[in-house]
């Protein structure tokens, strides 16, 4: 089965990955700008980090015939830094037209700091003015719920923001409702030893309904699965779940969310030549 990843940090993984997803089924992924393991210390750093995202990494994904998608910002672990923060959400103009840029993210909280909103609502201002879609990083363990309804709030508070293009990541079983009942598309990420496994997803799948609902590996530093979706496959098969109905999660979800952006310029696997 054909699938698409939403949310993967293919800066972290080896060129043998792309070699494994693209054998599994993989066609097309995107790839939100994120945290290099250490803070960077100039908006300069962010400028080359960009210019990995947007030419580097598509000609990586498309030797293996894998359609590459980025999104730009500073990410939460990093917004500590407001004066830094604004360098970079002013840089970050040069780069969305470029080919292949879906929007603004993944931007969100960490630790639900003050400075941590400031820059968030500096970044929704960007993507409110220049027309983009967004995807949002909600924080870990104990502060994701707190740091989830903080987000949430924020962004029900700006009547701009069209949900249908907004979607907020990570979400578990204690925050896919909130999300969902506010009229975002909501994330559910695989992780083998934290967020969400393949199970568990499937169960809010059930619980919950396919709308508005993607599922991704992160596939980033610390201990992750870049085949994780394949997982959540077997997972719905091996509960009699129709291949429509997993289509719909893994392949048609994501098309009909990003297809909102002006840089989804997809090629679907079905009529390459």
């Amino acid at each position: 089965m054909y699938y698409i990843d939403p949310h993967i940090h293919m800066v972290s993984r080896t060129t043998d990955d792309y070699e494994t997803l693209a054998k599994m089924g993989c066609v097309a992924m995107s790839e939100p700008a994120f945290w290099a393991g250490y803070d960077r210390g100039s908006v300069e750093g962010f400028r080359d980090y960009f210019e990995q995202l947007t030419a580097f990494e598509p000609k990586r994904a498309s030797d293996y015939g894998i359609q590459h998608f980025t999104w730009l910002c500073i990410n939460a672990k990093e917004a500590e830094n407001v004066e830094l923060s604004r360098e970079v959400i002013a840089m970050i103009p040069e780069f969305l037209d470029r080919p292949g840029v879906l929007g603004i993210g993944e931007i969100g909280l960490n630790k639900n700091t003050r400075n941590e909103s400031i820059v968030f609502l500096e970044h929704l201002d960007l993507a409110m003015k220049t027309g983009e879609q967004i995807l949002i990083h909600t924080p870990h363990l104990e502060d994701k719920f707190q740091g989830t309804r903080m987000i949430l709030d924020m962004l029900t508070n700006d009547s701009r923001i069209d949900r249908s293009r907004v979607l907020v990541d990570h979400v578990e079983e204690h925050t896919v409702e909130l999300v969902l009942n506010e009229g975002f598309w909501a994330g559910m990420t695989l992780y083998p030893v934290s967020k969400c496994t393949p199970a568990r997803a499937v169960d809010m799948i059930e619980m919950y309904g396919a709308e508005r609902l993607l599922v991704n590996s992160a596939g980033d530093w610390g201990p992750s699965k870049p085949t994780a979706v394949p997982d959540f496959i077997l997972e719905m098969r091996r509960r009699g779940h129709t291949e429509q109905a997993i289509r719909r999660v893994v392949y048609d979800n994501p098309i009909k969310f990003f297809s909102q952006s002006r840089g989804f310029v997809f090629d679907p696997p079905e009529v390459r030549s």
